[in-house]
């Protein structure tokens, strides 16, 4: 087999690399202390204009076209630097797709080239409910027909970019008698919209430049011509698109993992205790090697679902395998790195204590490991 990068993706990785270093890691400290909005925002600009926000998107609506490995590879560089700013990108580029795949060539036109070129900071996923998360079939948002109109009323629930998303991709449910999951339609809102009401910011564990909202739809009036694909198809779109989301989810896994082994790496070596680094001590030696073998397993699963799903074959097993794999991991790795620091890692001047709050997330959002778990078995049941 083949393992080696092309030369696009190789240029592409190291271009996100540079730029991890030299604009998105010094400002990670202070968004997670609440700071840095403006430049956190400058820095979304800068990744748009050097084409991180449509990685696999075609050129002719100013994407990258670089493909999901390339998508994976930059992803794990960003969120090695900043978690909040990975998801970011992660989320945008799931937005983009969603909308090349199923919009409309109008809808194409519209969004992705605003999306693309960062006149849209970032793109909203508005999928999940109260009563509706690892079960969105259960969402309670409303879509009637009024004419040449759809009027949306309702709530989703922990949506990614929400104060500063241009458009989101929104599920309704549009034949509130139809089996469940079969009568849920897919549309695209500007954040301008009358009645697109954005909620306060949540207050979380981690991730902290990276808001989080409620958003609200009161009488929301859009155009028919917002619905993207066919109505009340939305529900299987939304499951395609969670596939590929997976991917990047698990890249930012993986480079928050990357960045607390690196820094405990670093850290070993110079700690003395009992007249020697601890790096030369066989337990701190067996610690790592688990963590490293993990993270490169994790790699591995990663890049094998990137590489399926820019093929066109089936990737649903796999990005779920390295979805659950990486986060469990990324669970280990940070906390096995602040171990390895001892006290120092608890303390906020280093960022240990950062690396494990902004990993924690990474196994329930964009479906839980326990979610994983069932379509993998899924998967795996249905080849026999």
């Amino acid at each position: 087999m083949e393992f080696s990068l092309t030369e696009e993706e190789t240029l592409i990785r190291e271009t996100a690399r540079k730029l991890a270093a030299d604009r998105i890691a010094p400002l990670a400290q202070r968004l997670d202390e609440g700071e840095g909005r403006p430049e956190f925002l400058a820095n979304l600009r800068l990744l748009a204009e050097n084409g991180f926000m449509a990685l696999n998107v075609g050129a002719d609506y100013g994407g990258t076209e670089a493909g999901t490995v390339a998508f994976a590879l930059s992803v794990e560089e960003i969120g090695r630097a900043c978690a909040s700013t990975g998801v970011t990108v992660s989320v945008t580029n799931m937005v983009c797709e969603v909308i090349q795949a199923v919009g409309s060539k109008e809808q194409r036109e519209a969004y992705l080239p605003k999306l693309a070129d960062g006149t849209y900071p970032a793109g909203g996923f508005c999928l999940t409910e109260a009563g509706a998360g690892s079960d969105p079939s259960s969402m309670r948002t409303r879509a009637e027909r009024d004419g040449n109109h759809y009027v949306l009323n309702g709530s989703k629930l922990y949506i990614t970019s929400a104060e500063y998303a241009g458009v989101f991709v929104v599920w309704a449910v549009t034949d509130p008698d139809a089996p469940k999951g079969k009568g849920i339609s897919c549309f695209l809102v500007e954040r301008e919209t009358e009645g697109l009401i954005v909620g306060k910011a949540e207050k979380k564990m981690g991730q902290h430049g990276s808001v989080t909202n409620e958003v609200h739809f009161e009488n929301c009036r859009v155009p028919a011509t917002a619905m993207m694909g066919a109505e009340n198809d939305g529900f299987r779109i939304a499951v395609g698109e969670l596939a590929g989301g997976r991917i990047g989810i698990a890249s930012l896994a993986l480079g928050i993992s990357r960045a607390a082994m690196d820094a405990a790496k670093a850290y070993v070596k110079e700690r003395k205790q009992f007249g020697k680094a601890i790096a030369d001590m066989q337990g701190i030696q067996w610690m790592i090697a688990d963590r490293e073998t993990e993270l490169e397993a994790a790699r591995l699963l990663i890049l094998q679902a990137a590489y399926l799903k820019d093929q066109g074959r089936p990737f649903a097993r796999e990005a779920s395998m390295a979805k659950l794999f990486a986060s469990e991991a990324a669970q280990r790795a940070t906390y096995t790195a602040l171990q390895l620091h001892g006290g120092a890692g608890f303390l906020q001047d280093l960022p240990l204590e950062r690396y494990a709050r902004d990993a924690r997330i990474t196994t329930i959002y964009e479906g839980t490991s326990e979610v994983q778990r069932l379509i993998i078995a899924r998967e795996v049941m249905k080849a026999i």
